[in-house]
């Protein structure tokens, strides 16, 4: 390879990879907590990629010591991610990944792809969660009005 190639190769390279950089950026832009805690970004971005805006929907800060931030995402779900000293800890259903571990920030990363899976959120008053709920009530109701009924025989 000559040097005008290799010239021609980086000229050609740079623009997308500093377009995801800038894309990021403006990305951050919209959660106020990344722009004050440009750390969490970083994680972010490590469990989420640089598109992390398509599936956040806010960033809550929970605790201020140790630093813990609620990541809700936009199907209703969470995780949190909690700075320590040495590392940051994902917490995703209730599971602990270190994330200064490889392999723990690889199972966390698929711990979060897990809970995304799981779809978006019902709409109130749709749904056959909805209809469960309703049955379930109406059982108990049931039930109760039998139980005061055999005491009052008694």
């Amino acid at each position: 390879m000559t040097r005008e190639e290799l010239i021609a190769k980086i000229k050609a390279l740079a623009p997308a990879a500093y377009s995801s950089v800038k894309k990021t950026e403006e990305t951050a832009i919209e959660y106020d907590e990344l722009t004050k805690f440009p750390e969490l970004k970083a994680v972010i971005v490590d469990l989420l990629t640089s598109d992390y805006g398509k599936f956040i929907d806010s960033i809550d800060w929970v605790a201020p010591k140790p630093s813990t931030f609620r990541i809700n995402l936009l199907n209703g779900q969470s995780f949190y991610l909690v700075y320590t000293e040495r590392s940051w800890i994902a917490e995703v259903e209730g599971k602990k990944y270190y994330l200064l571990n490889l392999p723990e920030e690889e199972m966390a990363t698929k711990a979060v792809a897990r809970i995304l899976r799981y779809g978006a959120k019902a709409e109130a008053g749709e749904g056959a969660e909805t209809e469960g709920a309703e049955d379930i009530t109406t059982d108990t109701e049931t039930e109760e009005t039998e139980t005061e009924t055999d005491i009052a025989e008694l």
